[in-house]
């Protein structure tokens, strides 16, 4: 090309971009936005949620008619535009981000406890109480593709909990009232290849799944213990880890359940909530063996690490549950004890760890941290919040 022909291209395709780009200071029809600094926050009495800006600290909208969010969580599309809202009425809410409006909503089931989408973004699976089992949606459309009933003995259903994504277009869960663990491939198409694990232990009551896929931990509420199965083995099995934890102690009345969901894997350790104890229980990662405990302000409920591992932060049941402890991973200590206001249930760092999010419910708030200083950075109003969904959950197995 001639020097002179060159420059007349490059000169047209620069006002083509000029043309195309808004003006400084001027809006894009529609906001023009990306998705990486928003998050949902549930607000649980008013079946509502808040999708807010995570960098200017402030709500950009709220969306409204989403059924029971008593215990509600979310997972996101790949794109993290749209967010799959699990409520506890068995609804299935598809919510667009970016609009702040409602795709489509299904009430699938008559009594839900979470949900997972699958590792390719093509399938939304939920966890059903009533009836029990798990039902699996086109993540696109909201149509069905698989009913799984979480049958046994002769003809029971089961409450299924502890439902996660694990690689491969796998889905693993646990049945509470049978003792079970199920893992659905869909690898094949819409007709899941089933495995089954019985005999697992006591009312396992949740689950999670390490941020590889490969370690999958039930905790179980009948018994001091928990059950772990390596999917990376050719033949996975379930085994029984940390039994007998509170053996020969008298136990305490659990006033709320712990989620493991909220567990905590830093610098080599799980630090998870013991059962109706005050303290957490340390267990090494590559042996799957009590590492020390670290005693605590009350029951721990969640059990969450800052992203660069380095702290993990833990609040509490009822009646303690003003309160927040920052436990120190080499040391095992709490090093920062500070109380935000009643009932400070869910706590989201950013995804580098900059800051955490904590919702006060009974103070209709959520606070926003600085994670090293522990500076209180921002307010914002909220209607009983819980849960705080950041998008970043997107591209995180498990999450």
């Amino acid at each position: 090309m001639k020097r002179r022909d060159f420059l007349k291209s490059t000169a047209l395709g620069l006002g083509m971009a000029t043309a195309l780009a808004p003006a400084p200071g001027s809006a894009c029809p529609g906001g023009l936005r990306g998705t990486g600094d928003l998050a949902l926050i549930v607000e649980r009495a008013n079946g509502s949620v808040l999708i807010v800006d995570t960098t200017a600290h402030k709500v950009v909208h709220r969306v409204e008619g989403l059924g029971d969010l008593s215990h509600a969580s979310a997972v996101y599309s790949r794109d993290e535009r749209y967010a799959y809202i699990f409520g506890r009425d068995g609804g299935l809410t598809k919510l667009d981000i970016l609009e702040g409006a409602i795709v489509k909503r299904v009430l699938q089931a008559g009594n839900a406890i979470g949900g997972a989408i699958s590792d390719d973004g093509r399938l939304v699976a939920v966890s059903n109480y009533k009836p029990g089992g798990v039902r699996v949606f086109d993540a696109a459309t909201l149509d069905p593709v698989a009913d799984i009933p979480a049958t046994f003995g002769e003809g029971k259903r089961s409450k299924t909990v502890g439902l996660v994504d694990a690689p491969g277009r796998r889905f693993v869960f646990t049945l509470y009232d049978a003792s079970e663990i199920w893992i659905a491939d869909f690898s094949s198409g819409a007709e899941p290849r089933m495995t089954r694990f019985t005999g697992i232990g006591d009312l396992p009551y949740d689950a999670l799944i390490t941020g590889d896929g490969r370690h999958y931990i039930a905790g179980l509420f009948g018994e001091d213990g928990l059950t772990h199965i390596d999917l990376w083995a050719d033949a996975p099995a379930p085994r029984r880890i940390l039994s007998g934890y509170g053996k020969g102690e008298k136990k305490l009345p659990v006033y709320k359940m712990p989620h493991l969901e909220g567990w905590a894997l830093a610098g080599g350790k799980f630090l998870l909530p013991a059962v109706g104890r005050h303290e957490l229980l340390v267990l090494d990662a590559a042996s799957f063996k009590e590492a020390g405990r670290v005693g605590v302000h009350g029951q721990p409920v969640f059990a969450v690490a800052r992203p660069d591992g380095r702290q993990v932060w833990v609040n509490f049941a009822h009646p303690l549950n003003d309160t927040i402890q920052v436990v120190d991973i080499p040391s095992l200590t709490v090093v920062h004890e500070f109380k935000p206001g009643p009932a400070a249930l869910h706590m989201e760092f950013a995804p580098r760890g900059a800051e955490v999010w904590l919702s006060v419910r009974d103070r209709d708030e959520v606070h926003v941290y600085d994670a090293r200083s522990f500076a209180k950075l921002s307010v914002l109003p909220a209607q009983k919040p819980s849960g705080i969904f950041m998008t970043a959950r997107a591209h995180r197995i498990g999450l």
